[in-house]
Order: structure tokens, then sequence, then C-alpha cells
């Protein structure tokens, strides 16, 4: 029989869009959909979501014409 404590918890996919907006070279909406399974307008209610949680999140330019938009935490609740 195995214990609580040897069960390793799951990330959630909250957790999940916070540590790849965290990245260097943050993510993009279409990175967040295949990660979560959610859909555009859910990943941006996410993005929405964390930033009224204090979190500061850029829109870093676009790499080259017709790339999407990169979105990188450049600041946390803590930070502020």
């Amino acid at each position: 029989m195995t214990k609580a404590n040897d069960i390793p918890n799951r990330e959630t996919k909250a957790a999940l869009v916070r540590r790849l907006l965290a990245r260097k070279s943050g993510a993009d909406i279409t990175a967040l959909q295949e990660a979560t399974g959610w859909q555009a307008h859910s990943v941006r209610a996410a993005l929405s979501t964390l930033r009224k949680a204090g979190y500061k999140i850029d829109r870093m330019p676009k790499k080259k014409v017709g790339s999407p938009p990169v979105y990188r935490i450049t600041a946390t609740p803590e930070a502020a």
C-alpha cells in the first residue's frame, strides 16, 4: 500500500501556464494551447487572471513578420 506522501503532486494547468510564461523565451498562445489542451479564448482568460493576481505579463515584440506574439511573465506578485 502506498502512502499519500509517496504520490507526487500533479502540476495544475494554471501552474503549467505560469511555468511556460516564466521561461526566458516566454510562450505564444499556440504553445500554451498545446500544453494545456485549452482553446485560445481560455488561454487568454488565464493570462487575464494572472494579471489580476498581480503578475506582470509583457507581450514581447515579434521575431519575424507573421509570427505570433510571445508573452512572458516579467514580474511576480511578490516583487511588486
